[in-house]
């Protein structure tokens, strides 16, 4: 049965790459507004902002990276959306198929699609001249957070994905997701913000995400915001593929 799934989902996941490859201006579009932010905030803001480093890309890039993560899962709704109105998952479900690989293969593209999207990102940040004397076991971290919170977000997408309305409602949950970490030390110290807003700032799993990836990229002591990070991308990816599934199956059943 696990080799059933596994095989079935690969093959749905080569289909899925497939589309994406031939309309990679998805990926593109995913890419050109965290680029657009990093260049506005670099460029326009960066000299008014007083972060402690020296180098505001450097602060910047880890916020720059989950709004990459938000931009793009949008996508993924809005491909989900369309299987299910298209009726391509009543046909997946009339082959002897696993029922689960479908919904897997969209979110493994998803994946796919926002790493690349991230590595794009990354790429215009290093000419826009971020550094960093990280190693190879930090970036392996730092790769690990983000998929992790790539499944996380994606698994949310899958969501309004099954039992949004219109295309426009599968997508549009994803702008509060966009401008979460606005709000967060994505961009500022939180130590700059009024009262209430700097309780929320310090609260939200944005926040404590940043920080992780920031000081690893710096080498600095990564403390407790670590496990706050992966508690919150852990328990938002439990809640999120419960519910997910518990919708999945009650849609083809």
């Amino acid at each position: 049965m696990t080799r059933h799934f596994f095989g079935d989902t690969t093959v749905l996941l080569g289909r899925s790459l497939r589309h994406i490859s031939r309309s990679p201006d998805t990926i593109i579009t995913t890419a050109i507004m965290p680029i657009a932010f990093m260049l506005l905030f670099v460029y326009v803001f960066g000299g008014a902002i007083q972060t402690g480093s020296d180098k505001y890309v450097n602060y910047l890039l880890p916020g720059i990276l989950l709004i990459t993560v938000a931009s793009g899962i949008s996508y993924t709704a809005y491909r989900l959306f369309l299987d299910m109105k298209g009726g391509i998952f009543e046909r997946f479900q009339s082959m002897p198929i696993a029922r689960s690989s479908a919904l897997w293969a969209h979110v493994l593209t998803s994946l796919v699609a926002n790493l690349i999207s991230l590595v794009v990102v990354v790429l215009v940040a290093l000419l826009m001249g971020f550094r960093s004397g990280a190693g190879a076991l930090d970036w392996l971290a730092v790769a690990g957070i983000m998929i992790l919170f790539t499944l996380a977000l994606t698994w949310l997408a899958v969501i309004p994905g099954l039992t949004a309305q219109s295309v426009d409602g599968a997508s549009a949950f994803s702008y509060p997701l966009i401008f979460l970490p606005f709000i967060s030390s994505a961009f500022v110290p939180t130590e700059s913000m009024p009262g209430p807003v700097r309780a929320f700032a310090e609260n939200q799993p944005v926040t404590s995400i940043v920080n992780t990836i920031r000081d690893l990229f710096a080498q600095h002591q990564v403390g407790d915001d670590i496990w706050i990070a992966l508690a919150w991308c852990a328990s938002l990816l439990i809640v999120a593929y419960s519910v997910a599934m518990a919708i999945y199956h009650r849609k083809i059943s």
